[in-house]
C-alpha cells in the first residue's frame, strides 16, 4: 500500500494548514503530512499556502508584509465553516508557525514545501527550515519540497543535508530532468501526469514518488495498483479506509 500523505493536514475535512487540520489528520491514523511554508515578515516560519490572506482569512494584505505575532491572531477557520457549515470546525484556528507543530505534531514524517520566493528570500528560508529542523532533531523525518527552482538550488546550497523533493505540476515539465538537476530523493507529481512508465522510469532512478492531490477513491486504487510510492489527500481518513480494504 503506498504511504498517506495528509494534504495541508486535512484540508477537506478541516481548516487547511491549522494545528486542528493536522491533529485531525493523526486522528485518522495518517502518521504522514504535506504541509505549505512561508516566511513572515519578522522571519518567522509560518504554515500558510496563499502569498495572500484573503482566500482562507478573508482579509487584504499578503503574508509577508506581518510578524508573525499578528499572523498567529487571524482566524483561519471562518472561510471554511462558512462553506462548510455542516463540517464547522472550533470557531476559531490560528495560522501556526512550523514550530508549533513540531512541537505538537508527532508524525514520522513531513514533505515541507517552500512556496514560492524571490531569490533573495530563497536562502532565508531555505535556513529558517534548517535550523528548525535540526534544533527539532527531525533531519530524517523532513523532506524539503518546492516547486521553485531557486529554492531548490538554496537547498543544494545551504541545506544539503536535507532530502529534497521536486514538485512539478505541469505537462510541459520534465520531472526526472528536474530531480536529477536538484538532486532529489522525491517527486511530488500532478497525479494527473503520472504513466505506468513514469513509474518505472522513477522507480530505476530511486526516485520515491509522490502524487498529489488524490481524493476520489477510484484514484487512489488506480494509482496504488500502479506502484506509486505515496498519495497526497485532502481526505486522510477516506484514504486509510479506500486502500486498507485493497
Amino acid at each position: 500500500m503506498p504511504i498517506i500523505y495528509g494534504h495541508r493536514g486535512a484540508k477537506g475535512e478541516a481548516p487547511e494548514n491549522t494545528l486542528f487540520s493536522f491533529q485531525h489528520c493523526l486522528a485518522q491514523g495518517v502518521t504522514h503530512c504535506e504541509l505549505d511554508l512561508r516566511l513572515a515578515q519578522d522571519g518567522v516560519l509560518m504554515v500558510f499556502h496563499d502569498a495572500t490572506l484573503k482566500r482562507t482569512i478573508g482579509q487584504t494584505g499578503t503574508l509577508a508584509a506581518k510578524p508573525s505575532t499578528e499572523l498567529s491572531q487571524l482566524d483561519a477557520s471562518a472561510n471554511f465553516n462558512r462553506a462548510y457549515p455542516q463540517a464547522a470546525k472550533p470557531p476559531y484556528c490560528p495560522i501556526p508557525t512550523l514550530e508549533q507543530l513540531f512541537q505538537q505534531c508527532a508524525f514520522e514524517h513531513w514533505q515541507l514545501e517552500i512556496k514560492g520566493v524571490a531569490r533573495a528570500q530563497a536562502k532565508a528560508t531555505v535556513l529558517a527550515v534548517k535550523n528548525l529542523v535540526e534544533r527539532y532533531q527531525l533531519t530524517e523525518r523532513v523532506t524539503l519540497t518546492s516547486a521553485s527552482h531557486q529554492v531548490l538550488h538554496a537547498a543544494m546550497q545551504w541545506a544539503p543535508e536535507l532530502s529534497r523533493g521536486c514538485v512539478v505540476e505541469w505537462r510541459w515539465q520534465d520531472p526526472l530532468a528536474i530531480a536529477k538537476r536538484y538532486n532529489c530523493e522525491l517527486l511530488a507529481l500532478n497525479w494527473k501526469l503520472c504513466t505506468s512508465r513514469l513509474v518505472e522510469r522513477s522507480k530505476a532512478k530511486g526516485l520515491h514518488l509522490s502524487l498529489w492531490t488524490v481524493n476520489e477513491p477510484k484514484q487512489m486504487l488506480r494509482l496504488a495498483n500502479m506502484g506509486v510510492d505515496s498519495l497526497i489527500t485532502d481526505f486522510p481518513g477516506l484514504a486509510s479506509a479506500t486502500l486498507g480494504s485493497r
